[in-house]
């Protein structure tokens, strides 16, 4: 199965913008509450920083939802 990609705009995302980006969580605060629990991963381990910085090439999974980070080609 293929794994939905984010594209960056830039060098980073904060983890808990990029699950409301992604639409992982309805909310910002619902991403912050997820995190907190140690729900949320990056690259296959527990995140618990709620504004670590995703870059390019970090897969985020956040119950049984998965995504790719991706950099922006135009740079």
């Amino acid at each position: 199965m293929d794994i939905p990609e984010f594209r960056l705009r830039g060098d980073h995302v904060a983890l808990c913008d990029l699950l409301k980006l992604v639409g992982m969580v309805d909310s910002g605060g619902q991403g912050k509450v997820l995190i907190a629990r140690g729900a949320v991963s990056v690259d296959g381990r527990p995140e618990l920083r709620k504004t670590a910085k995703i870059r390019a090439n970090q897969t985020v999974q956040c119950r049984d939802q998965r995504v790719r980070v991706v950099g922006d080609r135009a740079t």
